[in-house]
């Protein structure tokens, strides 16, 4: 258990006598690294166990190389079974619950370098214990592009860095290929969609938001108009009002509330059948993942199938999975993945792998 009543001298003091006592373990610092907040910090030459405190960026760190160096993380097996099936070495890690980490047990647990998601009091305290921590939150495309350079610069390794670049020239051509598509599509031809988080509670994605872009990437307008941000709550007449002519649902949205039931079933999409189930896999597509790319394609072909009648969604997974995750996934598994489906069966511990 953690002593709450620790205050920062009982810390420094804590500090002191672990960082002394582990010295030896503790690898040499050999780079400066800019975080997403504009800060430097020294990070190791080889980390060797990092903490992962944000969701969405485990998925980097695994893409890059680094999943036998996740000491810590806040994705659960329960949560990302995609995650530990194609990444099982993920199971000798701690999981653990990002906002009561303390500097203590990154010390305790040897962790060498930190990823947070905010610019949180955490960091002054992990920092001040002498953890590298890099803050890695981004919200557009650009910000996932110079997250992942951050990322294989922390890394430090050949893979990290050849992956990095390959991504980036992978990323720019998916975006690239689907605005070449679009290009003679008027706006008034582009389809109102509303992005649904959440169902119960209801909660839809706004403006500024990665949400936003890829819709308008795939050729979309965001139906939301008048909301700002991930995750908002709205009403159901507020719904009625947008009145959407495509709803996609997240993939852990559930289902509606029995009281707006008779509502959601007269929206335009509902009647029309053009609701659609968003695709999960390592991580949820339509958030901030390295799968953004499949996002866009897979958003591109569900709002103008006749002008992506070439692509192959089951395909196009595979060989995503293949090339960035070197993991050969049956086109059965991606037709789960692509439902929003658990993999079959549930991935457990591997015999003898524990953190």
């Amino acid at each position: 258990m953690v002593n709450r009543g620790m205050g920062h001298a009982g810390i420094r003091a804590l500090a002191c006598l672990m960082v002394a006592g582990m010295a030896a373990h503790r690898p040499a610092m050999a780079r400066d690294v800019t975080d997403m907040a504009g800060t430097i910090q020294s990070v190791p030459d080889q980390p060797a166990r990092i903490a992962d405190l944000w969701f969405a960026h485990n998925e980097l760190v695994l893409m890059l190389g680094g999943a036998g160096q996740i000491a810590m993380t806040v994705d659960r097996p329960q949560a990302r079974p995609w995650m530990y099936t194609v990444f099982p070495v993920l199971f000798q890690a701690r999981v653990v619950n990002g906002p009561q980490v303390t500097a203590e047990a990154l010390l305790r647990d040897r962790v060498d370098l930190v990823f947070v998601p905010d610019a949180t009091a955490t960091i002054t305290a992990f920092r001040g214990v002498g953890v590298p921590t890099l803050m890695a939150s981004f919200h557009d495309v650009a910000g996932l592009l110079r997250v992942v350079d951050m990322t294989a610069t922390a890394l430090g390794t050949s893979q990290a860095h050849d992956t990095a670049t390959r991504y980036r020239q992978m990323m720019t051509q998916s975006v690239n290929d689907v605005r070449d598509r679009l290009t003679h599509v008027p706006a008034g031809a582009r389809p109102r969609v509303l992005h649904v988080q959440s169902l119960h509670p209801l909660r839809v994605d706004g403006a500024d938001s990665i949400v936003d872009e890829w819709i308008s990437l795939a050729g979309g307008r965001n139906a939301a108009t008048g909301v700002s941000g991930n995750m908002k709550p709205v009403s159901i007449e507020q719904v009625a009002a947008w009145d959407p002519d495509v709803i996609i649902l997240g993939p852990d949205s559930g289902t509606p509330d029995a009281g707006v039931q008779a509502a959601w079933q007269n929206l335009r999409a509902v009647r029309e059948g053009h609701v659609h189930q968003n695709p999960s896999g390592v991580f949820t597509w339509d958030r901030y993942g390295s799968e953004l790319p499949l996002q866009i394609r897979w958003a591109a072909k569900t709002l103008h199938p006749e002008l992506f009648a070439d692509l192959d969604p089951v395909a196009m997974t595979r060989d995503f999975y293949h090339t960035w995750f070197h993991y050969e996934l049956s086109a059965e598994q991606a037709q789960l993945i692509l439902a929003a489906r658990p993999p079959q069966p549930l991935p457990h511990p591997p015999a003898g792998l524990h953190p």
